[in-house]
């Protein structure tokens, strides 16, 4: 079990960056836009990242880890904010180039975000006095009704490729808050979230991811825009 986070880094990490070269697929042209993209994220998320781990609101078993810490947090999730973001964009733009007509168009997102983000209001009420649960979805409230405002054009593919994220952001973020393993990888602070799980998952994992992940896509299609002038 040593160094199982590690592990899952790198694993969550290694087919995508193989196939980022494969001569159909050829990822490595995205990344201009979404090695920046990841950058900016990670400049917005490690220092949450940092407070929240000093503030005991969540933490780590140092059991599954290498013992190499940076700022308090563990090398390990250092490497999260790199390679699950990675893969998951790989999935997203392989998604987009193989399904290019979506079910969900650009022309009718309107509604969908209006749902996602009244639902957020709603939730974000419920729990403005649990930290975890107020700063993740007020992030992703911010984050969605930019993107909204600036960048509408990547919301569709987004929503639709983010149900399909969803599937082994469950299996890995499963397997670091607990699932199968005697302890957990990642501990919480149920005080500080609403304290509802998915399986050993907090709710507010599915949205901070949201935030995350929609990040780098917004910034990359910065980036794509800036190169295009």
């Amino acid at each position: 079990m040593e160094q199982l986070y590690l592990w899952l880094d790198l694993g969550s990490l290694a087919i995508p960056l193989l196939f980022s070269f494969h001569p159909k697929i050829k990822f490595y042209r995205k990344w201009p836009s979404i090695l920046p993209g990841i950058l900016v994220m990670m400049l917005i998320f490690i220092p949450w990242d940092i407070y929240f781990t000093a503030s005991g609101f969540w933490g780590f078993n140092p059991d599954y880890l290498t013992g190499i810490y940076w700022f308090g947090l563990p090398m390990e999730e250092w490497l999260f904010f790199i390679c699950i973001p990675y893969a998951c964009m790989f999935t997203h733009y392989v998604l987009t180039a193989l399904v290019p007509n979506w079910p969900l168009r650009e022309k009718n997102n309107q509604w969908v975000y209006l749902i996602i983000a009244s639902l957020l209001i709603i939730l974000l009420w419920y729990g403005y006095q649990q930290w975890y649960t107020a700063t993740a979805f007020l992030y992703a409230l911010l984050i969605l009704g930019l993107t909204q405002n600036l960048a509408p054009q990547v919301l569709p593919s987004f929503f639709m490729s983010y149900v399909v994220i969803l599937i082994p952001f469950f299996l890995v973020n499963g397997i670091l808050t607990g699932s199968g393993l005697p302890e957990p990888i990642v501990w919480y602070n149920d005080a500080e979230n609403f304290g509802l799980r998915l399986g050993t998952i907090p709710v507010e994992d599915a949205i901070y991811n949201l935030g995350m992940l929609l990040t780098v896509v917004y910034v990359g299609e910065l980036m794509q825009r800036t190169r295009k002038t």
